[in-house]
């Protein structure tokens, strides 16, 4: 059983008898060969330095919920991430969402909406200023 159906399973959010091919046939387990993610059509990251860690931003367009997996391991590395949903259907946009509001509150990051279905997502040491009078955005995103 991967990490990820691991740590699901263990808050809850999936049940342990579910097909585990669901969620592993993608993923091997053991170490991934360096920016073998960025292979990845629909993930693109800006890098002006890879030594400066706070030059990258990437920009993930999911085709469904197995993407999120794709989202965290970015977020999880520091690097500040737009997720846009735009072409996905309703439900599972609803999903990633949530995941990435969990994956935000548990990583002391911030999720943010930029437009409509499109949110930015920032780690801890990172500050959105808006545009309006100064004020700083963050803290979790409530979908309702």
């Amino acid at each position: 059983m991967g990490s990820v159906r691991k740590a699901s399973a263990w808050l809850g959010l999936v049940d342990d008898s579910d097909d585990e091919r669901y969620y592993d046939d993608d993923y091997a387990e053991g170490p991934e060969p360096s920016d073998a993610w960025v292979t990845d059509p629909r993930v693109r990251v800006a890098d002006q330095s890879a030594q400066d860690q706070g030059t990258r931003i990437a920009t993930v367009t999911p085709d469904g919920f197995r993407d999120a997996r794709t989202i965290g391991e970015l977020f999880r590395e520091g690097i500040p991430v737009i997720v846009n949903l735009t072409t996905m259907e309703p439900s599972d946009a609803k999903r990633v969402v949530d995941f990435a509001a969990g994956l935000t509150f548990g990583l002391r990051g911030s999720i943010e909406r930029v437009a409509t279905r499109v949110f930015l997502l920032t780690p801890a040491d990172y500050q959105i200023v808006t545009g309006d009078s100064g004020r700083t955005a963050g803290g979790f995103f409530n979908q309702s």
